[in-house]
Order: C-alpha cells, then sequence, then structure tokens
C-alpha cells in the first residue's frame, strides 16, 4: 500500500453485520478518514444474515481489507468456515448453519471480488512498517490473544519486517507493546468482544501530532434489526442473543486469562496511546 498518512481506521470482523458496517461508515465520514485509510482485517462474511449485501455496502464504500479465514474458505470452495474449532464442539456445530448459509447468499459478483482479496497488507506510516494479518502470519486461524506468550509475537515480527502488526481473528481488543514491536488488535465490530455489552469495537491511529499514536474506541449500531434477522433466517439462536446480551455462547477458543474477563465491560477510557 506504500506510504500513508493521516488518520487510519482499523476494524475486523463484520460479520455479515450489515447495520453493524453501516455505523462504521457514518462514524470513518465523521472523522472525514478516507476509505483508501480504512483497513480491515477481514471475515467480512460471518455469522449474520446479510452476507450479500454487506460485501456489496463494503465494495461501494471502497475500504481496504485482507481475506480472513471465512473469505479464503469461500474463495477456495471448502465447506466449512476453517476457523479451526474444535471438531464437535459448539463452534464447530454452529458453523454448519451459518456458513452455508452464507455461501449460498452470495452472488458471483460478490465471490469474484472475496476472491481477489490478498492475504496481507503491508505500509509506512509514522516511519513504521506495518503488516496486517488476519490470524497471524504464516497461519489465517491462529488465535493471538493479549494473553498469548509475548516470545509467540515477536517471532512474527522478524518474520515479517515489521515494526508493528495489526491481526484479527480473535474477536477481542488489545494491544501490545514490546521491545521488538507492536503488536494491536482492533476488535470486530460484527459481535461484541465477551464483555456483557451490545458495544463492538474499532481502532484509530493518527499521525497528526507528529507522532503514531493509537485510540481504542467502541460504537452501538441497530442490533436488534440484526438480531431479528438472523431469527428470521433460521441462523443460530444463541449467537443472535449475544448481539443483546454482549456475552458469547461458548468460549471454547478462549485462554484461561480471557475466559476470567467474561461479562467485565473493556474499559481504554480516553487514552491515547504514544509509539515511539
Amino acid at each position: 500500500m506504500g506510504k500513508k498518512t493521516g488518520k487510519m481506521l482499523l476494524f475486523g470482523g463484520v460479520y455479515s453485520n450489515l447495520q453493524a458496517l453501516e455505523t462504521l461508515i457514518s462514524i470513518a465520514e465523521r472523522e472525514k478518514i478516507d476509505p483508501s485509510n480504512c483497513i480491515c482485517t477481514g471475515d467480512i462474511v460471518g455469522y449474520c444474515a446479510q452476507p450479500e449485501e454487506t460485501i456489496q455496502r463494503f465494495k461501494k464504500w471502497g475500504a481496504n481489507s485482507i481475506a480472513g479465514n471465512v473469505e479464503f474458505q469461500l474463495a477456495h470452495d471448502k465447506e466449512d468456515c476453517g476457523c479451526d474449532f474444535e471438531t464437535g464442539g459448539r463452534c464447530d456445530i454452529f458453523s454448519k448453519m451459518w456458513y452455508p448459509y452464507a455461501k449460498n447468499q452470495l452472488s458471483t459478483n460478490s465471490m469474484e471480488w472475496i476472491a481477489e482479496l490478498p492475504d496481507y497488507l503491508t505500509f509506512t506510516y509514522g516511519e513504521k512498517t506495518i503488516m496486517v494479518v488476519h490470524g497471524s502470519y504464516g497461519n489465517i486461524s491462529k488465535y493471538i490473544f493479549k494473553s498469548t506468550p509475548l516470545a509467540k509475537k515477536e517471532s512474527q515480527f522478524k518474520d515479517t519486517a515489521s515494526d508493528i502488526i495489526i491481526a484479527g481473528h480473535c474477536g477481542l481488543p488489545f494491544s501490545n507493546i514490546s521491545q521488538n514491536g507492536v503488536w494491536l488488535n482492533p476488535g470486530v465490530i460484527g459481535m461484541p468482544a465477551n464483555d456483557g455489552t451490545p458495544r463492538v469495537w474499532y481502532m484509530i491511529l493518527d499521525d497528526s501530532n507528529g507522532c503514531l499514536e493509537y485510540t481504542h474506541h467502541h460504537f452501538q449500531y441497530d442490533y436488534r434489526t440484526t438480531q431479528q434477522l438472523m431469527l428470521d433466517n433460521g441462523l443460530p439462536k444463541s449467537y443472535a442473543e449475544t448481539l443483546s446480551t454482549g456475552i458469547w455462547d461458548n468460549m471454547e477458543i478462549l485462554p484461561e486469562t480471557e475466559k476470567k474477563q467474561k461479562g467485565l465491560a473493556i474499559d481504554f477510557g480516553d487514552k491515547e496511546f504514544l509509539l515511539s
């Protein structure tokens, strides 16, 4: 992507949630962030009921995205979402409901667009080299959390020759700053962050003050419409309920540290984090 300047909006996991995407677009417009400076970490398609409408709205908006594991699987005509769930677990069972639904809803035009999404994006920003990945570099479905050992993150900075890695997939917003690099996860907008609220998360990078700053942000949206559309189309009821309760149906993918944070409202405050 070359060199970027100005405010940048980072987000992931739209999950076929058109209402959340529309709200995020309005935020970008309010903040005067051009679509070329908006980046999705993948999984535009997912659990909710409007995959085709969401893809077409994303295309019209003109933001950037990499392929998430869902897009990768769709592009390769696979029969599951490739989320690396435990076979036979609740996530695996529910994926057999929403993934075929999404696959059947998508037009040829949308499938062709999905197939062109890159695996990674790289750019320079504030004299930093940044790479955008879905799960991790070399493994699109690998879950990286805040509690994931720092050594596993730091090896990725070396492998990618990056100062900053922006990742998605795990569904939870966080940041880790170490001597060797910065790992940022802006969170997802299509589902809450298991914190007991219906809020969803994104991140803004800003170089306007002569340095590089990042801030975590959340927003509310018309989740009741999203919820009703899921129920009307026979998608998993428990996933629909998550939109309002803010609690995940299960925590199969979570490490113990993140499991203990279930129902605890995330609070980054208004703090801006400076990257030196």
